[in-house]
């Protein structure tokens, strides 16, 4: 199947999705959605192992804030989705991320009516929080619309 970055759009969080819970009226949310009718883990697998040049922005994050003291290192005694611990799992939902000092994450894979939703929640806790969300969001936007495409692609 040929999808691009094009073919992911921006679109609400759809309402079955349990990352409502969390969304309080400071809160950061994003959800962008592709055709595709993949499982949501193996979406999830694939959505978390990042391209090279993805990898290598996330590696350079790591070591800018570590001296920081944020969360550098994938917890090892749980079910990850690449660096992200797994909250909650159903056959059509995943839900993944970690509270820190600066800000509480999570992201939220969704397989809906033939459309695969990725949702990103972020509670900022301080100054730190804001400053970082703000730093890293367009490269947030490139690094999800690619993780859509390329699962679509794998569907």
């Amino acid at each position: 199947m040929s999808v691009s970055f094009f073919d992911v759009t921006a679109t609400p969080l759809p309402e079955s999705s349990r990352l409502h819970a969390r969304i309080a009226p400071e809160d950061f949310v994003d959800c962008y959605c592709v055709e595709s009718d993949m499982p949501t883990r193996e979406a999830a697998d694939i959505i978390a192992t990042f391209p090279g040049w993805a990898q290598m922005l996330a590696n350079l994050r790591n070591v800018l804030v570590k001296p920081l003291g944020l969360q550098t290192e994938r917890p090892t005694d749980t079910d990850c989705i690449g660096f992200f611990p797994v909250e909650s799992q159903s056959d059509t939902e995943v839900i993944a991320g970690f509270d820190d000092s600066h800000l509480d994450f999570r992201v939220s894979i969704l397989s809906q009516e033939g459309k695969l939703f990725l949702a990103t929640w972020v509670h900022r806790n301080n100054l730190l929080g804001r400053i970082y969300l703000a730093t890293i969001m367009p490269f947030h936007i490139l690094i999800v619309r690619d993780a859509l495409a390329r699962a679509a692609r794998a569907t």
